[in-house]
């Protein structure tokens, strides 16, 4: 097919203006949903849809969507991404892949004229969880009509206040969440920053996305006896730091032992009580284990269980968990995934296909479409950060990417 064309300074003034809005620091953005700089950063995204000669339209959580009508019947094809942030955050994280989703559709509006099947960019409200924790992909999981009806007033931010409250402080009422769900999605595409090291190691600038890794958050107790650090001999101790330490290098080994693309986190560690001379009663601690293998994520997770057991059972300790996170692996639609090779192919840009080790909206979107992701290169595998950065040259390379895959679908 023909080279698309995007010119670069239209990208970079897209993403720094949007990035004016939640401005923080030099490079940052701290953009919560529903917040006011929420709120203009969406009504921006809705102008440029409209100027780029998209019909524009919200839903009832506030995701805006930009429709490019095609000439034949179909499910419509749709590139988008968040544009909430981290507390701070920077300007590529989400927001980018709602950009490139937009960039695109003007692109192919200029330069191929109507469609043949709907094309349709979105920018979603929510995936972070940086107000309010348990929203587990509030935009995308309304469009999949996965909010229950009590979720609005069971979902608490940092600061106490309902999901609910806040939806009605910018003039959306909870009650209408189940019309935000469609059923005329045939293919979603995302373009991401990869937020890992991977491209950069490989000198490539873009990757086509073939799985989503499954993520399960254990959030364990570990409970023994809490004594005097001199006076209680090694042997007649129930010391749950003791058992902490063999745990957390023993998942992390585990993962190391299998290798790519497994891995392991320990991340945050919670001591009772936190004194340099006493033997604590219980240690809590998260364990952040990953895979976007199915078979090879049900063997890490085994893994980690049974040492988990045995390190407590050995020691005479107490042990309990519980899952705050548990997504399964997404594959991509190998249809859609060859699409995007293709594409890059045809307009000579480098590329390598690998699985995404973070989650997505992909993953919500999976469940009533075909899916797929694009990664852009990022810097120093740097993200949720203010120091997360991406180049243009290489931004635009994925554009291009996202864009001649789209025309391949819909033209």
């Amino acid at each position: 097919m023909p080279e698309i064309k995007i010119a670069p300074e239209f990208v970079e003034h897209t993403i720094m203006e949007l990035a004016r809005f939640g401005a923080y620091a030099d490079t940052g953005v701290w953009r919560t949903v529903y917040s006011p700089e929420w709120v203009a950063a969406q009504d921006l995204y809705a102008t440029w849809c409209a100027e780029a000669g998209l019909a524009v339209s919200r839903d009832a959580v506030g995701n805006v969507w930009g429709r490019l009508a095609g000439s034949e019947g179909g499910g419509s094809i749709v590139s988008g991404s968040h544009i909430d942030s981290q507390r701070p955050g920077g300007r590529y994280d989400g927001a980018l892949g709602a950009l490139a989703g937009l960039i695109a559709l003007r692109a192919l509006k200029e330069q191929f004229g109507t469609p043949r099947r709907t094309l349709e960019a979105v920018s979603l409200c929510e995936e972070e969880g940086s107000r309010f924790p348990s929203t587990n992909f509030w935009g995308s999981r309304a469009i999949t009509g996965r909010i229950a009806p009590d979720d609005p007033d069971k979902v608490v931010g940092y600061d106490g206040e309902t999901i609910a409250e806040a939806m009605r402080g910018v003039g959306l009422d909870p009650a209408d969440i189940p019309s935000a769900k469609r059923d005329d999605i045939d293919v979603f595409v995302e373009l991401h920053i990869e937020q890992g090291p991977i491209l950069e190691h490989a000198d490539l600038p873009v990757a086509v996305v073939d799985a989503i890794t499954g993520i399960r958050h254990y959030d364990v107790m570990l409970t023994g006896e809490q004594n005097h650090a001199g006076a209680f001999p090694m042997d007649l101790r129930r010391d749950p730091m003791a058992g902490f330490a063999e745990i957390a290098s023993g998942v992390i080994n585990t993962a190391h032992r299998m290798g790519r693309p497994a891995v392991t986190t320990v991340g945050r560690v919670l001591v009772d009580p936190n004194g340099a001379a006493v033997v604590p009663r219980s240690v809590n601690f998260t364990v952040d284990a990953r895979h976007p293998d199915p078979a090879q994520r049900a063997v890490l997770y085994a893994r980690h269980e049974a040492l988990m057991r045995e390190v407590a059972e050995r020691r005479g300790l107490e042990i309990a968990w519980k899952h705050n996170i548990d997504h399964a692996p997404c594959l991509s639609d190998p249809g859609v995934v060859a699409t995007l090779q293709e594409a890059a192919r045809s307009q000579g840009i480098p590329f390598m296909t690998m699985p995404s080790g973070a989650g997505h909206d992909s993953q919500q979107m999976a469940r009533i479409a075909k899916v797929a992701m694009i990664f852009v290169r990022s810097k120093d595998g740097r993200s949720h950060t203010p120091e997360e950065f991406s180049s243009i040259p290489d931004i635009v390379e994925g554009i291009r990417v996202l864009a001649a895959g789209l025309h391949a679908l819909a033209y």
